[in-house]
């Protein structure tokens, strides 16, 4: 299998591609069970009030909108995305949902523009496997994070129990690429890169570890929805 290509303009140009119809994407291929994992990241790395929390790869923004709601608009969030088209979408929900609380700022995972030790939690959804160099996306997380923060990273997975597991990974290697691809055409063939990408990409132990390497500590992790996503959390000292 080639290596999948995660490039910064290409995996740019594709989101910018689907931009448009990537909510309803999301929704609909996950049967709305996005919404619960989401749901359940807010659960287990919740803000205090007034809590700073950065939410990076924000894509349209469904986490850091989720915190808001969680921190009742008290919280100050940044949702951080080098896609603009993406962002462009999130700030127009903002303004619709009235979450002033969440600002959106143009910004590549390795390269943070913000300063050190800022932010109680910052999190990634679905996003890490496309940064280029993960264990700079890591690093960059840490660097943030506040002392005694959170970082959560919220991923798909590739589940292992059967028979589940083989339905999932036809499912997902040959029905959603082309219900994808015909709603939200694009010259990326962006939903086939989703399918390539999780399954190139660290799972379980192996990306604990990594987080372990960047600096955090109790880093633990828990499969949701029989595996087809993973929560990992670890603790900056």
């Amino acid at each position: 299998m080639a290596t999948v290509d995660k490039s910064g303009n290409r995996v740019r140009e594709m989101f910018g591609e689907i931009a448009a119809r990537y909510d309803f994407l999301n929704h609909l291929l996950s049967l709305n069970i996005d919404k619960y994992w989401r749901w359940r990241t807010v659960r287990a790395v919740p803000p205090h009030p007034e809590a700073r929390i950065l939410d990076l790869c924000t894509g349209t923004g469904d986490l850091a909108f989720a915190y808001n709601k969680a921190a009742k608009g008290k919280a100050q969030i940044i949702g951080a995305d080098f896609c603009l088209p993406m962002l462009a979408i999130g700030r127009e929900k903002g303004m619709k949902s009235n979450a002033s609380a969440v600002n959106f700022i143009e910004a590549d995972a390795q390269q943070i523009p913000l300063d050190d030790d800022q932010f109680d939690i910052v999190s990634v959804a679905f996003g890490l496997r496309n940064v280029a160099d993960t264990d700079q996306g890591l690093a960059e997380m840490v660097r943030v994070c506040a002392p005694g923060g959170k970082v959560a990273v919220l991923e798909f997975s590739t589940p292992s129990w059967q028979p589940f597991g083989a339905f999932y990974n036809w499912y997902f290697r040959h029905v959603l690429p082309r219900i994808g691809q015909l709603i939200a055409r694009n010259s990326h063939a962006a939903y086939d890169y989703l399918p390539t990408s999780v399954g190139q990409f660290l799972q379980g132990e192996e990306l604990a570890e990594r987080m372990r390497d960047a600096g955090l500590v109790d880093v633990g992790f828990r499969g949701l929805t029989l595996g087809v996503a993973t929560l990992y959390v670890g603790t900056k000292p």
